[in-house]
């Protein structure tokens, strides 16, 4: 009888540890829906301010202000972005940290934005900080923090 409370506690301990490697961290979570996010937030058109503002639940309050804080400048009097953005992801996002609950990962990428008949493309990068929002649907909302754009040029190498 020990033998059989052993082997079946053993199981029991190889079925929990299997059960728990197969399901994402929470860490690769965060990243995943905050990569959606940052990516659908830097692909809006000229003159469409609902193409910019459709991400704003996407962020946190501070990540928003921050974010449309970049936009001074390129934003009609309506609030309409002045151009058109499209980026477009080369790789998997990569992890650089997390602190405090809030997980750090680069999105490296094609950047192009254009105006009328004026179009550059640029190597990029965008630097994310998300986080488990836990006061918003039960904890399951992710929420941007910051995301901050890199243009890269000659031999960065931030966007390698």
């Amino acid at each position: 009888m020990p033998y059989f409370r052993f082997a079946s506690l053993t199981a029991l301990v190889v079925a929990i540890f299997a059960s728990a490697q197969s399901q994402p961290s929470d860490q690769t979570t965060i990243m995943a829906s905050a990569q959606k996010s940052a990516v659908r937030a830097l692909n809006f058109r000229q003159g469409e301010v609902s193409s910019l503002t459709r991400v704003h639940g996407d962020f946190t309050p501070e990540g928003w202000k921050d974010f449309m804080k970049h936009m001074e400048g390129f934003l009609d009097q309506n609030g309409a972005p002045t151009f058109n953005s499209s980026f477009v992801p080369s790789k998997d996002p990569v992890f650089l940290d997390s602190r405090d609950g809030v997980v750090h990962f680069r999105i490296l990428g094609t950047l192009t934005q254009s105006q009328n008949q004026s179009r550059t493309t640029y190597r990029a990068a965008i630097e994310v900080y998300a986080l488990r929002d836990l006061l918003i649907q039960g904890g399951s909302a992710i929420k941007i923090q910051h995301l901050e754009q890199i243009t890269c040029s000659g031999a960065s190498t931030v966007c390698q």
